[in-house]
């Protein structure tokens, strides 16, 4: 199963779409995705060839997982999703978010779109979890890029369930973090926090507007009217040393 996988991945490969995705995804010396290779498959098509094989057993994953290109790892990551997805049974799901952590600490997740397709769903095996806010923040404190931003993202079904303190708490954590990609993922976790709760949105707002990063201030502000992105943006600008503006 695993060859055939490989080459129905191997069958929409196109060397042109490969560089730039390798330009898109920041594979060069120093960037965040340095040395990743891409067979230039699009995402639709990575999924139907994911659909095709939604059976496949967790050692085929695994194997899968471990390519040097990313669109098997990709691949690799929707599997998973999707049965994750698609189980009822509780300890089954327990057991493939195990298994999905595991796809971290291997080095198969290593760029935002392997977290992003995936921590938003499996994220679901956390509402209710009282431990919860305890995972997430040590997730949060990682030294690995890709697992402090799972440690945002996972918090979007809790959100969904109206449960606003996972993300508060995480984000609060990560407000300083250098990375762009975190504060992408700040920002983006607000935006989505503040159309469910917007006083939440608000009293973080109220509390870090001034000081954290300028593009998680943007995309947290996003969806708000335009007379109150400009009040928020102008906090930022008060406060922020004309040098860094």
């Amino acid at each position: 199963m695993l060859e055939q996988i490989r080459r129905d991945i191997r069958s929409f490969a196109r060397p042109a779409h490969a560089v730039d995705l390798a330009w898109f995804f920041k594979t060069g010396p120093g960037e965040y995705g340095e040395g990743d290779k891409f067979l230039g498959v699009k995402v639709p098509e990575v999924r139907l060839v994911a659909r095709e094989f939604k059976n496949a057993d967790w050692q085929t994953i695994f194997e899968l997982s471990k390519s040097e290109y990313h669109e098997d790892r990709l691949c690799a990551v929707v599997i998973l999703t999707n049965q994750y997805e698609k189980s009822k049974d509780p300890s089954v799901r327990q057991d493939l978010f195990a298994k999905y952590l595991s796809l971290y600490d291997s080095g198969c997740i290593n760029n935002w779109d392997l977290v992003d397709v995936s921590a938003n769903r499996f994220g679901k095996g956390l509402i209710g979890d009282p431990k919860a806010i305890e995972f997430l923040l040590k997730r949060a404190k990682s030294k690995n890029l890709w697992i402090q931003r799972s440690s945002v993202i996972l918090t979007f079904p809790l959100i969904a369930q109206f449960d606003m303190a996972p993300t508060i708490a995480v984000c609060e954590e990560l407000i300083d973090h250098p990375h762009d990609l975190i504060h992408k993922a700040v920002g983006w976790s607000l935006r989505e926090m503040g159309k469910k709760d917007l006083r939440a949105l608000r009293d973080f707002l109220e509390q870090h507007a001034a000081t954290m990063p300028r593009t998680a201030l943007r995309y947290a502000i996003e969806k708000l009217g335009e007379k109150e992105r400009q009040d928020w943006l102008s906090r930022k600008a008060q406060a922020q040393p004309a040098r860094d503006r």
